[in-house]
């Protein structure tokens, strides 16, 4: 068995966060869970607060932390366009001022470092699939920068300390991923869909639902994650993350349609500025690299998630909340948020 290692997971009590810290447990690392608890759940890491392990600490990744680890993983950063389009300006400093405070821990420490990247940071691209060598085709000043831009410039700081300090980086990018823990109200296409689907409303689709997107299963992510971290140093960076499968957002409607049996009809409304009309990624550096292809189908992965979703929305305070519009949100920051954007990071 490897040796146990002290590994930071910030954002760790996030959709992806709570997976990740569950892996890294279940591995014999002490797991130190770092979140400000903006998006993130403390219920999706509840069932681990009594592990021996692990360690739950309130901390914002705006501001320096001072801890001794051996790994740190950076998944802070709210990843759905509602929320990081709420508090454009935090968003930006999650992102960035964030990296640099987890690189300078990193460099201190003598810590291998991990960054979620996201597909975003190849806008609406021109190249299709998205290879890693892909610069991208992004706004720098529509509604959706604060996210896109700022994870961009997290990866320049992370290949700088790179190459400057020596630092020793892994750097994923992210393509939309789904599963359970998705919060019930985050905009996110999937979780947008089946919520809806099961309450009996309208499904939303935005422009005619031709937009594409690849929708990887959590545990599949997961398993990319550590694949990653644990490859031989000196391996081409960055590394695409996700399902090359390619669905319009029609496509889902309709799969979710039929996986929930619901009566919900499609609904179509204007399409947001910015939006997509693309995204799949080409996973050859993975599979080549790390050995690494998702295992779950778009269908098994629904049916664990609409699941998960019934289970939720049977307590009470769910089934009242309402779902937050996509629109509500651009509202507040003079846009429109990107309502098939599925992850992230």
């Amino acid at each position: 068995m490897p040796a146990t290692k002290r590994v930071l997971v910030t954002g760790g009590s996030g959709f992806l966060g709570s997976f990740l810290c569950e892996s890294l447990l279940e591995s014999g690392h002490e797991v130190l869970c770092v979140d400000n608890f903006q998006t993130g759940s403390r219920e999706n890491v509840m069932h681990l607060q009594d592990h021996p392990r692990f360690e739950v600490l309130r901390h914002d990744v705006t501001v320096p932390l001072w801890v001794e680890v051996d790994e740190i993983w950076n998944l802070a950063c709210p990843a759905s366009p509602i929320h990081y389009q709420t508090d454009p300006v935090q968003t930006v400093k999650t992102s960035v001022i964030g990296a640099i405070n987890m690189l300078g821990l990193a460099k201190r420490t003598k810590s291998k470092i991990f960054q979620a990247s996201t597909s975003e940071v190849y806008g609406d691209p021109s190249i299709h699939p998205q290879p890693e060598a892909y610069w991208g085709n992004v706004n720098p000043i529509g509604p959706r920068s604060c996210y896109d831009e700022g994870k961009r410039c997290a990866e320049t700081l992370f290949f700088d300390y790179q190459r400057e300090c020596r630092v020793n980086i892994r750097v994923a990018r992210i393509f939309n991923t789904y599963g359970p823990r998705m919060s019930v109200g985050d905009g996110r296409v999937v979780s947008n869909f089946i919520v809806q689907a099961l309450k009996g409303e309208p499904i939303t689709l935005y422009g005619e639902g031709a937009q594409t997107r690849s929708f990887c299963y959590v545990d599949d992510l997961i398993r990319g994650f550590r694949a990653l971290m644990d490859a031989p140093d000196g391996l081409p960076l960055p590394v695409n993350l996700g399902n090359p499968g390619e669905f319009s957002i029609r496509e889902l409607a309709e799969l979710v349609i039929e996986l929930t049996g619901t009566r919900s009809q499609m609904v179509f409304q204007p399409l947001p500025r910015d939006d997509p009309r693309q995204r799949k990624p080409d996973i050859s550096r993975a599979r080549e690299l790390l050995g690494w292809t998702p295992r779950t189908e778009l269908r098994a992965g629904l049916e664990r998630t609409i699941a998960y979703f019934e289970s939720r929305l049977s307590q009470s305070r769910d089934r009242l909340a309402p779902i937050v519009p996509p629109s509500w949100s651009a509202s507040r920051s003079n846009g429109a948020a990107d309502p098939h954007h599925a992850l992230h990071p």
